[in-house]
């Protein structure tokens, strides 16, 4: 993914003003610089800008006036204890004749560097190695921090286009950008949420303002977009700027996203492969309503999902080439189904299990024409000829689960026979999804245990969360990886541990959806089906349990299903 764009002036440092302005800029600027003190003009060219020229040579003495007053130093420990903040600044604030007395700066990220600022009344001083040789390194470094997220901040809420949302934390303070050092804190104190594993982007135009996205569902590319252009132009509004690139915030690291190429001075966003992998899981996740989003907040009209994908339905007699969508549409009204039918004892809810039963079959293993029924008024014969089963083992994974719950065992094996190099080439998964679907085309296909047990260890190996690079850990391990609990408690015959197994899977599935009318929070579709399998085994399971309809559970809302 790239976004390109032109920038700057011919004065680098300057670009807020033309040629001639930053000449004028630098002449008055010159007499001072002689003075010793040599530090970046960005922010004076800001205020000049504001100014008119006449006012200039007032504007450039005050300025530097500040400069010297603030860089008398001399405060005791104490003082500096109470007012030192960590502050971000732009790398090429530190001059190389500043760079020797400020060993202790270290890089934040591409373009920033890690400072620690005096906060005093009328201005804002960098300090030294000696300031911090006599606060202490280690105090200093404590209260730098405490003191930077003590900063008040304003916290909007700014929806884009495509569906992302960007929470901006604003201020006048001129250390409000710098609380991206410490972004999960930021974020929670200002919005009461925690970020998700997976991180946020985040931009630090100036001084006074953050603009960041949790990275949680599919409007990430969106959002990169919207902040990449942001950054660039708030950059250049000053003042107190301090970066134009857009950062990736992961487990307490900034990473830049943005790519400048001075020769060619342009830019282009270029996020590295295991940011790739994780926003091209969560677009393929998101809009299949798999994860919760904002997006999930609102509840189904069952009527008017039931009447399109009658209508989509109908389409598919004549072009069975959008049966990957139709069956993703069945999936969705047979959960949806369950909001105002807990315990699915209505044929209008076996009705649309039974469908998403013969389209996700259809779909992955083909077939000839079979009725397909939905209510009283849809009716068709849909073929799986001529269809290419798509390469989306979560799919394929719901028509399992889905066949499994329907008890239909002749589909399953159908479906379990699904060759593995298909599955593999979905580049949108974590490795253990794989594993997790051999695991099963090895179970219901009546391989030796001596060959499923290999394959189910490796799904559990690699779903712990320091291997995850595409599901965000939230899903994982809440709801994907709880079927392979499950099931690994039904191979070894442990009637008590799957108990418990699948007590935290209800559990983690409450924890993930919590109150949302989303239709994939009315079911633990994977839970549901291993527990329907238990049953079959023997196992004690309770009739009434939360997200595991009754009479699908036991199987007493089962009826035939039509065939080729």
């Amino acid at each position: 993914m790239t976004h390109d764009q032109t920038f700057g002036s011919d004065d680098p440092e300057l670009p807020m003003l033309d040629a001639e302005q930053a000449a004028l800029l630098r002449r008055l600027a010159a007499p001072h610089m002689r003075e010793g003190h040599r530090y970046s003009l960005r922010d004076l060219g800001h205020l000049c800008r504001q100014a008119p020229v006449e006012r200039w040579p007032e504007v450039v003495a005050g300025h530097f006036a500040r400069l010297r007053e603030a860089g008398r130093g001399g405060e005791g420990r104490e003082e500096l204890l109470r007012g030192t903040h960590a502050r971000l600044l732009p790398e090429d604030a530190i001059t190389p004749d500043l760079a020797g007395s400020m060993r202790y700066v270290r890089k934040a990220a591409d373009g920033l560097v890690l400072a620690y600022a005096l906060d005093q009344p009328t201005s804002v001083r960098i300090l030294t190695d000696t300031d911090v040789e006599r606060a202490g390194a280690k105090e200093l470094a404590e209260a730098a921090r405490a003191n930077l997220m003590r900063v008040e901040v304003r916290h909007e809420e700014i929806p884009v286009e495509g569906g992302a949302v960007l929470h901006s934390l604003y201020g006048d303070s001129p250390f409000v950008a710098s609380q991206a050092l410490y972004l999960a804190q930021a974020a929670h104190r200002a919005t009461g949420e925690s970020l998700p594993a997976e991180g946020a982007l985040v931009v630090v135009p100036t001084r006074h303002n953050l603009v960041y996205h949790p990275i949680a569902d599919g409007s990430v590319v969106a959002a990169v977009n919207s902040l990449a252009g942001y950054a660039m132009r708030a950059h250049g509004d000053g003042p107190g700027a301090l970066s134009p690139r857009l950062y990736w915030w992961h487990r307490g690291q900034l990473t830049s996203l943005t790519v400048i190429d001075d020769v060619e001075r342009s830019f282009s966003v270029q996020p590295p492969p295991e940011l790739l992998s994780r926003m091209k899981s969560l677009i393929r996740l998101a809009p299949a309503g798999r994860i919760r989003t904002r997006a999930s907040g609102a509840a189904p009209d069952t009527g008017e999902a039931a009447r399109r994908l009658g209508e989509s339905l109908t389409r598919l007699a004549g072009d069975p080439s959008g049966l990957a969508g139709v069956f993703a549409d069945a999936v969705t009204l047979a959960h949806a189904r369950c909001a105002d039918d807990p315990r699915a004892a209505h044929v209008d809810t076996w009705d649309a299990w039974a469908l998403a039963l013969q389209l996700g079959t259809l779909l992955f293993t083909g077939g000839q024409p079979q009725k397909c029924v939905l209510g009283d008024a849809v009716e068709v014969e849909v073929s799986g000829e001529g269809v290419t089963p798509p390469a989306d083992v979560r799919a394929w994974l719901d028509a399992v689960y889905v066949a499994v719950v329907c008890r239909d065992w002749e589909r399953v094996e159908r479906l379990c026979s699904v060759p593995l190099e298909l599955l593999r080439q979905d580049d949108a998964v974590d490795a253990y999804v794989v594993h997790w679907a051999d695991t099963l085309r090895a179970y219901f296909t009546r391989q030796p245990m001596d060959a499923i047990v290999p394959k189910l260890l490796a799904a559990m190996e690699t779903s712990v969360p320091q291997t995850l690079t595409h599901g965000p850990e939230a899903f994982v391990n809440h709801i994907d990886y709880q079927p392979v609990a499950m099931f690994h408690r039904i191979v070894a015959g442990d009637h008590e541990a799957f108990g418990k197994a699948l007590s935290e899977a209800l559990d983690g599935h409450r924890a993930y959806w919590g109150d949302a009318p989303a239709p994939r929070a009315r079911v633990a579709l994977g839970p549901l089906a291993m527990a329907s399998l238990a049953r079959g085994y023997g196992f004690p399971v309770p009739d009434e349990l939360p997200y595991l309809p009754k009479y699908l559970l036991d199987g007493q809302r089962i009826e035939d299903v039509p065939r080729p």
